[in-house]
């Protein structure tokens, strides 16, 4: 399942996904804000572009959405049934949660985004 080869392990371990071995991102740890976000031109092994047209990852934007809409109806229902929190009492732990993983979702975002469109070539 987190094989090579897998869009899964590309995903998770910020690889680059048309071989599996360069990284994605130039920082490992998302929560340097200063470098979390900086992405290599392109891949140290196999030379893919990243960027692949002008403002490629502008549809990065709807993986995010998708993203931050599930982590908030997680909170949601969590908040909602374990702390027995009213509809407005939980918006407080949804904003906080939102704030505290959007450097996840946001680098996310974007590997999803390039894996959709680029597949694994084993012959890199």
């Amino acid at each position: 399942m987190f094989k090579k080869g897998s869009k899964l392990y590309s995903i998770l371990f910020n690889k680059c996904p048309k071989c599996h071995e360069g990284d994605f991102m130039k920082e490992k740890n998302m929560f340097k804000l200063q470098k979390a976000f900086q992405m290599h031109e392109k891949c140290s092994n196999c030379g893919l572009k990243y960027m692949m047209e002008p403002s490629f990852f502008y549809g990065a934007m709807y993986v995010n959405y998708s993203l931050t809409v599930g982590i908030s109806i997680i909170t949601f229902v969590i908040a909602t049934m374990f702390f027995n929190f009213s509809l407005l009492e939980s918006f407080i732990p949804i904003v906080v949660v939102l704030v505290l993983t959007s450097p996840i979702s946001i680098r996310l975002s974007r590997v999803i985004w390039i894996n959709l469109f680029v597949k694994f070539d084993p012959s890199h």
